[in-house]
């Protein structure tokens, strides 16, 4: 009996010992060297102003940094460009309206480039920074920006004139106050030679002032911070916007392993729902010197309530669904036609407005032309989130602009004197990017009309119509138009092919030709999977796409791995190489251990419209969690997994959804890996977490549903985190005040790594390393058990 129990036990060690062993000819720490197994990958690509070369960069030779590169598309000849080459090597700048000048910003001097004869000449070379140049309305002067100023440069004669005069603080003056002004009437009243010495003064400064240059009017901000500037084609009207700053606390992040080796007090950002900054946009006359506020207390909807606030209203009270004070706004500064209209985009706070008003700029008044509100909050393509809204001016009269009004971020014109709205495009698609031609006939446009899961590069009309697509091949095209907006310049991507430089006549029916090979040896020897992309049947009957991983039948273990994606609103089920490449390359690894791995888009994920992206407001943890739950049941039901063999892992937003699921859905997975998570949205950041949960003051009941640390009482699973020690951006405060919750509910199956010189993003092999061994040692020691 002793003999057959010693067998058993041997037999089961060797089976263990063979599970662990690594089926796959990649390593972990193989892959998770990033780049340097993948090879550097061209980016930052642009053109050269005679559309002859494409500029890009890239490091072939794996050295301590990238070069910037250049191609040349008649001979395809790649050269990296000398010490030389690069100080004169221009970049993005502004054109004049016949396109024949461009100005440009580079290492904070300007120039001037012919572009007829491509000679360049330097404007400014000073120890100050010179910026943002751009042609006046009449192409004579060169309008920048120094030390938060206005400057014209005369084209002709070489003079500069500054047109601004911002100033911190406040004018010194002896009347600042009634009692210093009453005082100083009395002394002049009694004193003769005080009064007399007085207008001595008063005269020379009035007569010097006369005989002098004219200077401008001097702007005292006050504590106002400001924040930007533009000017009228005309030159008579600057408008610039001004912030309030809010005296808010900020959390310290102490870095422990520092060069000096003391801790390093890093400063970072404040918490959502304290004071915000507020803003204020103003229009200065430079005719006149004269400036006037620009008001928003009467555009329409400025005292609108949220709908949510109805759910907070007490039994027998009645709802208002007006504020009495109007709605702080952001107005962003004018967007100028030729002839000097303008138009401004102005933004409400609580991120569920958004107006586009024409603005007369000789009384700050404003006139709709089109309003969007969302119940959840804007966002969208080139619409809202963390992008600057587009508007572009087609003529005198019209305008274009994108908004999710239809479900999806799509293009539209506005006329704007009689307001007529006209849909440029419609479908169950994005537009992701449109570029107007020179000539303001053509749109160029990025989207994926074809599949939420390709990208392509398009022509429209500028009046609308059909959209005719130059890419062909299946993927992602990320496309840089050439200046003289006839050949392109394109990184193309599939799912299993990383990202390449390629160029293409700008035309239907173009021939995309490769100019780099940028992948390793070591990463070409593997062969990656294609991975496929299926949809699943959520539980309220929504179709969820995702990608899935399957084993070799021979290999497969019964067990499957859910990922998270990061930043809930970005993409990752797609047929171009993923932004998240070492996690794509970690479930080709698991693939080969015999893991089934399933990568899923849920609610909140780009891409998919409007509907899709607000799915989550004031739940998160919500349909987004759920859809992980049904992905999971869809493996087991469709795919023969174990249900007692699930595991799930994500970082950000995925460490924060795979800690909702093991606290809220503890019985669906055995085990989860939360990397930099967010354990409490109230500890997370006002941009982000207002938009979807609103404040925690003004609506606790979002924040208790979707707050992990409410739930750790629900832990059965095996939970390990990770963290970097010095992320600011998901503070390791947050996985701290998580880790003493769960050692006061007496958790015992949880255990925390930390990555002492890790930010958010991780930057060394080593530390991703460390990491992913960990989680593959959780799942290997967890799902794998008998």
């Amino acid at each position: 009996m002793k003999y057959i129990i010693t067998l058993i036990s041997l037999l089961l060690a060797i089976m263990a010992t063979s599970q662990s062993q690594n089926q796959s000819t990649l390593t972990i720490d193989q892959i998770m060297q990033g780049e340097d197994f993948v090879g550097y990958l061209p980016s930052r690509v642009s053109w050269s102003d005679d559309s002859q070369n494409i500029y890009f960069s890239w490091n072939p030779e794996k050295d301590t940094l990238r070069s910037t590169y250049r191609a040349d598309i008649s001979s395809m000849a790649i050269a990296q460009l000398s010490v030389d080459e690069l100080k004169t090597q221009s970049s993005a700048g502004s054109y004049s309206n016949d396109y024949s000048w461009k100005v440009y910003e580079k290492n904070g001097d300007l120039f001037l480039i012919d572009l007829g004869s491509y000679k360049v000449r330097q404007i400014t070379n000073t120890l100050a920074r010179e910026s943002s140049p751009l042609f006046s309305g009449d192409d004579s002067q060169i309008i920048y920006q120094s030390d938060k100023n206005l400057f014209a440069w005369n084209i002709s004669n070489g003079s500069t004139r500054q047109l601004t005069d911002f100033k911190e603080g406040t004018e010194k003056d002896s009347k600042s106050t009634v009692q210093n002004a009453w005082l100083e009437q009395d002394q002049l009243a009694y004193f003769d030679i005080l009064q007399k010495r007085k207008n001595e003064q008063d005269a020379r400064t009035y007569r010097s002032k006369q005989a002098g240059p004219d200077r401008p009017e001097s702007i005292y901000l006050g504590s106002k911070r400001l924040r930007e500037t533009t000017i009228s084609p005309d030159l008579q009207y600057v408008v610039y916007q001004l912030s309030i700053e809010a005296k808010e606390t900020r959390t310290v992040v102490p870095d422990y392993v520092t060069q000096a080796g003391y801790t390093t007090d890093l400063n970072t950002r404040t918490k959502v729902g304290g004071e915000q900054n507020r803003f204020e946009t103003w229009i200065f006359d430079l005719s006149t010197g004269n400036t006037t506020l620009i008001e928003t207390k009467n555009i329409d909807g400025i005292y609108d309530k949220p709908a949510y606030k109805k759910e907070y209203v007490k039994a027998g009270e009645t709802f208002v669904d007006q504020y009495e004070d109007p709605r702080d706004v952001l107005v962003g500064l004018p967007v100028f036609s030729k002839e000097g209209k303008a138009v401004v985009n102005i933004t409400s706070q609580d991120y569920k407005d958004r107006w586009i008003m024409s603005l007369d700029l000789s009384d700050a008044s404003l006139k709709l032309i089109d309003r969007q509100h969302d119940d959840a909050w804007i966002a969208g393509d080139g619409i809202g989130w963390f992008s600057r809204a587009a508007i572009e001016w087609l003529d005198e009269d019209n305008i274009w602009f994108k908004s999710e009004k239809a479900g999806y971020a799509h293009m539209y014109t506005a006329n704007v004197t009689t307001r007529k709205i006209k849909t440029l495009t419609k479908g169950s698609f994005e537009i992701v990017n449109a570029q107007l031609s020179r000539d303001k006939q053509t749109f160029f446009i990025i989207s994926n009309e074809v599949s939420p899961h390709e990208q392509h590069f398009y022509h429209m009309p500028v009046k609308g119509g059909k959209m005719t697509k130059i890419t062909t091949l299946k993927g992602g095209h990320q496309v840089t138009v050439s200046p003289d907006e006839k050949q392109l310049a394109i990184r193309y991507s599939y799912t299993n092919k990383p990202w390449e430089l390629y160029h293409m006549p700008n035309i239907v029916g173009g021939q995309m030709t490769q100019f780099t090979e940028s992948t390793t040896e070591q990463f070409k020897a593997y062969d990656w999977l294609d991975a496929e992309i299926i949809q699943f049947t959520a539980s309220d009957g929504v179709q969820v796409p995702a990608t899935l991983y399957q084993p070799d039948p021979d290999k497969k273990n019964g067990a499957a791995v859910v990922f998270v994606h990061g930043a809930g609103y970005t993409q990752n089920v797609h047929n171009w190489w993923p932004s998240y490449y070492r996690e794509y390359m970690f479930h080709n690894f698991l693939r080969d251990q015999g893991y089934t791995v399933l990568a899923i888009d849920f609610r909140a994920s780009k891409g998919y419209g409007r509907d899709w992206r607000t799915a989550i407001y004031r739940h998160m943890g919500g349909k987004d969690l759920t859809d992980q739950v049904d992905g999971a049941n869809y493996l087991i039901e469709q795919h023969g997994i174990d249900a007692d063999r699930l595991g799930i892992y994500g970082g950000s937003y995925g460490g924060f959804i795979t800690l909702m699921a093991l606290f809220t859905t503890p019985d669906t997975f055995k085990s989860g890996a939360a990397l930099r998570s967010v354990t409490d949205w109230a500890h997370y950041n006002h941009g982000y977490t207002a938009n979807i949960l609103n404040t925690p003051t003004e609506d606790s009941i979002a924040y208790a549903r979707s707050s992990p640390i409410y739930f750790a009482e629900g832990l059965k699973g095996n939970l390990i985190m990770l963290h970097g020690m010095i992320d600011r951006n998901v503070h390791f405060q947050d996985v701290v005040r998580l880790s003493q919750r769960l050692i006061e509910l007496k958790k015992e199956n949880w255990e925390l790594a930390v990555m002492p010189l890790e930010d958010h993003g991780f930057v060394e092999a080593s530390s991703w390393s460390d990491e992913y061994r960990r989680i593959y040692k959780l799942f290997e020691t967890t799902l794998l058990e008998e």
